[in-house]
């Protein structure tokens, strides 16, 4: 540890503390860990494939990590690769595949025609491999936008409307995939049902908390235990039953009297050679925080990997844990940090721009202010912190006043949603651009000497 009264570089230390937890989870480097190969031998893990046993290997790529996943596995398979399907954000291709790929950029966090385009390409190679042949599915956030094909009945703009009514209500990601996957022809376990009897090796990096393979991507390769029910209950929950489009809630209510059947459930033959591999996770990205804040001489804390609810409350809980470790030294002595991840939401009712993290930081600014030697940081780990172009933000208990001087109020913005223009205004945006890698949120609080 540092001698207390050294002075700190508390917001460059935060920084080089989110770097480091960035590069812990990147995309290829974590294919590479969980995948080798070992002349025909593909290893997993502790599972031994023969690709010599396979007539085609296919590869199903989704999310926005899709690219350095595919690009891994391209590498990896050589000339045994036959062809694959690459879905990602737009923007998010750092290169082009061989001629041996269909790339597509879609949209998100809303469906657009290219995430149809997409979806349907995806299903059309899982459906064109028998049991003798091999797909290695790399899947990663995102997927559930970037891949969209309605059911007969449902619209590309009903699907669209449904997502914005959800995110705007702050619908979490589990409720809002509860929906989608009742909407949607691969969600769900959709695309196995496709791949059908060929043997599927999920390759996934998880943007979940909890891990849980039914909703990353919105499961498109796992049993689906959620119900029309479920559906039709978040709806409700958010009263939104009479805002959706027609065709939906028609949908629904059919689902409800068992007049269309249920998407496929734990146990369903189309898993039984279906297997799932985590490779990279909000977990792996917490703990190289902790390490390198411990390298750089703060006490580490883990607070949670599972964060969730409204950003801004969510925040407040953050701020009475820094003044509760400058003021007593509890749960951690100071120099400090604090690291949590998972995903918040928000509930949006003002007009302004801004995303989960820039809010929960906002929220945060306002508690923290005058509160020295803390410092406090958010950012989604893909680059992207909703319909903006920065990954988060920074800011201390100077934040506040120094926003002031400006002319700003601070709790105006937060009461708008408008956590984007107060930041940029302080030049406290966190501006990454794409990281190809997605495992949902990381914050970061400093506590130094007082």
């Amino acid at each position: 540890m540092l001698e207390e009264g050294v002075k700190r570089d508390l917001r460059g230390d935060v920084m080089r503390i989110l770097h480091a937890a960035l590069g812990a989870v990147d995309p290829s480097a974590a294919v590479r860990r969980h995948v080798r190969r070992e002349g025909t031998q593909l290893i997993v893990g502790e599972r031994r494939l023969d690709l010599n046993h396979y007539r085609h290997v296919f590869v199903l790529a989704l999310g926005k990590a899709a690219y350095p996943m595919a690009y891994a596995l391209q590498v990896l398979l050589g000339s045994r690769l036959d062809r694959g399907v690459l879905v990602t954000k737009y923007g998010h291709l750092a290169a082009a595949l061989d001629e041996r790929w269909v790339v597509i950029e879609a949209g998100h966090p809303v469906p657009d025609e290219n995430s149809v385009r997409g979806a349907q390409a995806l299903a059309a190679l899982a459906e064109q491999a028998g049991a003798e042949d091999l797909i290695l599915c790399a899947l990663s956030g995102g997927g559930s936008a970037l891949a969209t094909w309605p059911v007969e009945g449902i619209s590309l703009s009903d699907l669209q409307a449904v997502t914005d009514l959800l995110l705007r209500a702050g619908a979490t990601i589990h409720e809002l995939n509860a929906v989608r996957k009742h909407l949607d022809r691969i969600k769900g376990g959709g695309l196995a049902r496709c791949a059908f009897p060929a043997t599927v090796l999920t390759l996934v990096l998880s943007d979940v908390v909890g891990d849980d393979l039914s909703v990353i991507a919105s499961g498109p390769m796992a049993p689906d235990p959620s119900t029309f029910y479920d559906a039709w209950r978040v709806l409700n929950r958010y009263g939104l039953l009479e805002r959706v489009p027609l065709p939906v809630r028609m949908r629904l209510e059919a689902g409800l009297h068992g007049r269309i059947p249920e998407t496929p459930k734990p146990g369903d033959e189309i898993f039984h050679r279906v297997s799932h591999v985590i490779v990279a996770s909000n977990r792996l990205a917490a703990q190289a925080a902790l390490e390198e804040a411990a390298r750089l001489g703060y006490h580490p804390f883990l607070l949670s990997t599972f964060v969730e609810g409204e950003a801004r409350e969510v925040a407040r809980v953050i701020a009475a844990i820094a003044k509760e470790i400058a003021t007593t030294g509890r749960p951690v002595p100071r120099p400090a940090c604090v690291v949590w991840g998972g995903e918040t939401t928000v509930t949006v009712r003002g007009s302004g721009r801004g995303g989960r993290n820039q809010e929960l930081v906002l929220s945060a600014a306002i508690a923290l202010q005058g509160w020295p030697e803390v410092v406090v940081a958010s950012m989604g780990t893909d680059g992207i912190d909703g319909p903006t172009d920065a990954a988060g933000a920074i800011a201390d208990g100077e934040s506040v006043h120094r926003a002031y001087l400006l002319g700003l109020d601070a709790m105006g913005h937060l009461n708008a949603n408008d956590a984007y223009a107060f930041f940029e205004a302080l030049g406290d945006l966190i501006r990454t651009g794409p990281t190809g890698t997605n495992v949902n949120d990381i914050g970061v609080m400093l506590v130094g000497h007082s």
